[in-house]
């Protein structure tokens, strides 16, 4: 869900733009959205996160009078594409990485047993990832990651798989003609990537490099490749454009993983 801005008074409900499923409302603090079987399980793992310090996760709030999954509404700025400048500055792309990696420490004793979920886990489970750790999905205020929303997709995995979609959109590891890039060169996107997963590493504990998380974002692209396919062929036409798009993506990175693996590891700060 996107739109986080000036706010719609008490009572009056607000569409919001974006979100995994569509149908996002705000009412008031809070955001609304049509209960799913899964809807139980994110409630409880945003508790959970809450609970072990995550206040930049919304709050969950149960269902409202209508049976609808309620959360809190959290107030900021959440781009969109085509991405603001300010978005590619080294701050948030290091921001982002301890986010993440709060998020992966916080959610590895989540409990998962009678657990369900929108997408299914991927192997091995080490964490709970949240699915789309992206831009488009996070809150700023004053040009600092304050939030971060949208965790109907969230589901067990591990911490890479995270990682790397996170590499994909904010270093990024894009085609050079796709356009919701950022215009840098392989050696910029190298010491970027390096960045991002030194940062992580760091306040994690847990040491994760771009070698391995090249073959992983390649992984994600054809996995979503595939699955927007399967939208576009049940009528969501839309979305056929993005077929080609990640794939592209996931061929540009597979000629560049060399270069993207070759820049020396930052020391730490």
């Amino acid at each position: 869900m996107s739109g986080h801005d000036a706010g719609a008074a008490i009572g009056q409900e607000e569409v919001l733009a974006g979100g995994n499923m569509g149908g996002a409302v705000r009412v008031g603090v809070s955001v609304r959205r049509r209960a799913d079987a899964w809807s139980p399980t994110i409630q409880r793992l945003l508790r959970h996160l809450r609970q072990h310090g995550l206040d930049w996760a919304p709050e969950p709030l149960g269902r409202d009078q209508d049976g609808r999954d309620s959360v809190s509404y959290l107030t900021g700025e959440v781009p969109q594409y085509p991405l603001p400048e300010w978005i590619w500055s080294e701050q948030i792309l290091t921001d982002a990485a301890r986010h993440l990696a709060q998020l992966h420490a916080a959610s590895a004793d989540f409990d998962t047993a009678d657990a369900s979920w929108q997408i299914p886990a991927h192997e091995p489970v080490e964490v709970i990832c949240h699915n789309d750790f992206a831009p488009y999905n996070m809150v700023f205020t004053d040009g600092r990651l304050t939030g971060v929303i949208d965790w109907d997709t969230a589901s067990p995995g591990p911490r890479v798989w995270d990682l790397a979609y996170l590499a994909y959109r904010l270093v990024p590891l894009t085609d050079p003609a796709n356009g919701d890039g950022l215009d840098s060169d392989v050696d910029q996107r190298a010491r970027r990537l390096r960045l991002l997963c030194d940062t992580y590493s760091r306040h994690h504990g847990h040491k994760v490099g771009p070698a391995t998380v090249l073959p992983v974002t390649v992984r994600r692209l054809h996995d979503l490749a595939h699955f927007t396919q399967t939208c576009a062929d049940a009528g969501q036409e839309d979305l056929r454009s993005h077929v080609h798009l990640y794939r592209r993506d996931a061929a540009w990175i597979s000629a560049h993983t060399k270069a993207l693996n070759g820049y020396r590891r930052l020391r730490p700060s």
